[in-house]
């Protein structure tokens, strides 16, 4: 088995057969081209540079199937070195910690972290204690944690708040740079996606030097629904598991949460506006915000001439950012990073039977090749 360094897996009880990931391939290996701009070598978001991702996949008996990803957007202190952020909110039906604060100042000073709905308040303790015990926090005495959700309940037994705080400080601290684990992994671990397995998955853009060469990496965690499309093909009527089927037999509701990274010196307004075009992801796979889907882009910016220290005796700070003429490729990156991440979530995804007797398949790729013959690249 394919080991991947930023997954951390505990297992209780019966076991998921997770190698069965590694059979599948993500949407470009498959011979699915997104847009127009090339990916990072990793094509994912660890393609920015210096930005982490860890996961803790929590997989117990027959009912417990959840777990945590952390986002840490730089090496150092982030608290003491904050980074420019903004969220944008396509439906609010959602439980996102810290929002307000990253609005009114336009900060992050913790990593991210996903998880289940009900265990967004341990994520939050959890990343309290991670930033007072850092070096350098001995007196901070208000943190402002980023945590983000989607509702697992339909695989797993939500109401058990099985993720603890220990859980999430491991996430958080064997988070690495290098390959992404997608699919049923961490905080993708019992979501849904248009009636599929879906979880977590990643992407990358990096525009041509011309443009300014700047990279765009984005990771969702997939948990809504809609009519599945493929580059423009309404492919859920045709595999039979779509929104409306059947009397409203399908429901749309779930949430997606969308993280973009970039190395662009962006400031929090137009990092807003870059969170606002990878949410055109889920819109153009097929998604459309359904009233109970929280729908969130949290976009940030890891340049270093825009960071933020905690504290200066300067009174003033002077940065240098992106003119507004020359955004216009970084929405295009994010739009189609945000695309081809979902889908990923989805090819990455395996058979997963959990709370209830429920069970999620996997999208079948076989019958998607048929669909999709002439549509293909050679891999």
């Amino acid at each position: 088995m394919k080991i991947l360094a930023c997954l951390t897996i505990v297992l209780v009880g019966s076991i998921l057969l997770l190698h069965a990931e590694d059979q599948r391939p993500r949407a470009r290996e498959f011979g699915l081209k997104v847009g127009v701009l090339s990916p990072g070598r990793l094509n994912a978001i660890t393609d920015v540079l210096g930005v982490k991702v860890g996961h803790v996949t929590l997989i117990q008996g027959d009912s417990v199937r959840t777990g945590v990803t952390a986002i840490i957007p730089h090496g150092g202190n982030v608290f003491q070195e904050k980074v420019p952020a903004a969220i944008h909110v396509a439906n609010g039906f959602g439980k996102l910690a810290g929002y307000t604060q990253v609005e009114e100042l336009g900060t992050l000073e913790t990593p991210i972290v996903l998880t289940s709905t009900l265990s967004v308040s341990a994520a939050v303790d959890a990343l309290i204690e991670h930033t007072l015990g850092q070096q350098g926090n001995e007196s901070v005495q208000s943190v402002n944690a980023v945590v983000g959700e989607t509702n697992d309940g339909w695989l797993n037994d939500i109401r058990g708040r099985h993720v603890k705080r220990e859980h999430v400080l491991e996430a958080v601290r064997q988070a690495s740079a290098g390959p992404v684990a997608e699919g049923v992994v961490g905080a993708g671990t019992g979501t849904m996606c248009f009636g599929f397995k879906g979880g977590i998955g990643t992407s990358s853009r990096t525009l041509p030097e011309s443009r300014g060469g700047y990279t765009v990496g984005v990771l969702v965690q997939t948990n809504f629904g809609g009519i599945l499309a493929i580059g423009g093909v309404p492919l859920g009527t045709r595999l039979g598991d779509f929104f409306m089927k059947e009397d409203l037999e399908k429901k749309p509701d779930g949430s997606c949460m969308v993280i973009v990274a970039t190395d662009a010196p962006l400031d929090a307004r137009n990092l807003k506006r870059l969170a606002r075009r990878a949410l055109l992801g889920i819109a153009r796979t097929g998604g459309f915000y359904a009233n109970g889907s929280g729908d969130y882009a949290i976009a940030f910016s890891t340049a270093a001439g825009v960071r933020v220290p905690h504290t200066s005796s300067a009174k003033t700070q002077a940065v240098t950012l992106l003119r507004d003429d020359h955004v216009s490729p970084l929405f295009l990156a994010a739009a189609e990073a945000a695309e081809e991440a979902i889908l990923n979530s989805l090819f990455k995804a395996v058979r997963v039977s959990g709370r209830a007797g429920h069970v999620a398949e996997p999208l079948p790729l076989d019958r998607l090749r048929k669909l999709l013959a002439g549509r293909l690249e050679q891999p």
